[in-house]
């Protein structure tokens, strides 16, 4: 059980799950929502791009307020966000204010509000970690908190198309997501008084030594590739996403970005066992990033071309639990194959007691994995687009209907 005194870092965890609804209540039922505001799907896809967008230059700000400022003015802040952009979005379905077309700037609007809160929320797991438990349960804090992010997005794929079989449905969808966000409000706002608990939980909490934001970016190089990937991540997704809208070619873009992610890991894999190549260590995390985020948004569309008509959320709902799987069993494979050493002046990964840990094995072992499993995905897996062949002979079929009728004389 979790200690007393994280009850107020508890109040964290709804906006989690709250703000990661709200990013992708769109896309599970974007035809639906495509045809209500009467837009273009790549329009509607602008309601989830747009999250990319603004977390590649808010990410920084995110981060210094995180720690800078604290974790309470962060998650109360992404609450709010969160909650003004869930009442905006609601502006558009309402009927008595007459907007017509401009009705999905409201949405728009929304979304951007929803998506300035995001990663305040997404970064701070550690931080609530750190300052709300104790020793002892800090890693189960960090996993819940952490695991709220797939939640999240899982909750939304299963709740958006039952909530909006039909276009009409829309405005109750939108109500009934921001019913979530108002009371994550409520509780961060009430709920979180103090940026840390009155009583430390831990040693570490007591005397906190944490470097200011900029001194703490200079030093901690894992970091600094940590933020690269992500940022780099981001922006390869967003890229390619506009280009497949744009072409279909779901499998060859997966099949080329897979390629490239395995041959950035192999350049990662024997750069980091060189001395002063912090500069291509850092190019090499970008790079892997870049295209290995860039393979997740498309590879979950491909899932639903290849499983068609399975549901969207069946098939999402899947892979997320089998990459949940996958995870735990790299991440405990992996750990295990370190070594301890007694010095190495190269690493930073120090153990108090035992010295450092070597990661060259584990490092060239998920090199390895990432080119095999790129190998096979590239040799073996081939598959119909069967719900764009599907939308493609019934939009056909209403055309000839439609032609049949236009050429068939008045009486």
């Amino acid at each position: 059980m979790l200690n007393f005194c994280s009850i107020g870092g508890v109040h964290a965890y709804p906006c989690l799950v709250s703000i990661l609804q709200l990013w992708l209540t769109f896309a599970p039922v974007a035809d639906k929502t495509a045809a209500y505001f009467h837009i273009s799907l790549e329009t509607v896809n602008w309601l989830s791009m747009v999250y990319l967008l603004i977390s590649i230059p808010f990410g920084l700000v995110a981060t210094w307020v995180l720690d800078s400022v604290g974790l309470r003015c962060a998650v109360v802040l992404s609450a709010w966000l969160n909650m003004v952009g869930s009442i905006t979005r609601m502006f558009s379905v309402l009927k008595f204010l007459s907007l017509g077309s401009q009705s999905y700037w409201y949405l728009f609007i929304g979304q951007c509000f929803c998506a300035l809160g995001q990663p305040l929320i997404i970064f701070s797991p550690t931080k609530l970690a750190a300052l709300w438990f104790p020793d002892h349960q800090r890693a189960t804090a960090n996993m819940i908190a952490s695991m709220s992010n797939p939640l999240g997005i899982l909750i939304a794929n299963l709740l958006s198309p039952a909530l909006a079989p039909e276009g009409k449905h829309i405005p109750l969808m939108l109500g009934i997501y921001a019913v979530p966000a108002v009371t994550a409000c409520a509780l961060a706002t009430l709920g979180i008084h103090e940026k840390v608990p009155p009583t430390p939980p831990s040693a570490s909490a007591t005397n906190s030594n944490s470097q200011p934001f900029f001194t703490g970016l200079k030093m901690d190089f894992a970091g600094l590739n940590g933020a690269l990937f992500t940022v780099c991540g981001l922006l390869g997704a967003f890229l390619l996403g506009m280009y497949v809208d744009r072409t279909r070619k779901f499998i060859e873009s997966t099949k080329i970005s897979f390629c490239l992610s395995a041959l950035a890991s192999i350049m990662f894999a024997v750069t980091s066992r060189f001395r002063h190549q912090a500069i291509m260590l850092a190019i090499t995390s970008s790079l892997f990033g870049f295209f290995g985020f860039a393979i997740y948004p498309i590879a979950m569309e491909l899932a639903v071309e290849c499983s068609y008509p399975v549901g969207e959320g069946t098939s999402t709902g899947l892979i997320f639990v089998a990459s949940q799987i996958e995870g735990v069993i790299l991440m405990i494979l992996l750990q295990a194959l370190t070594v301890h050493v007694s010095e190495d002046p190269f690493s930073t990964c120090t153990l108090d007691k035992d010295g450092a840990l070597d990661w060259t094995t584990p490092v060239l072992v998920l090199a390895g994995l990432c080119s095999g499993m790129a190998c096979f995905y590239v040799i073996f897996f081939h598959t119909d687009y069967k719900r764009l062949r599907a939308e493609t002979i019934s939009a056909d079929l209403v055309k000839a209907e439609d032609t049949a009728t236009t050429d068939v004389p008045e009486s």
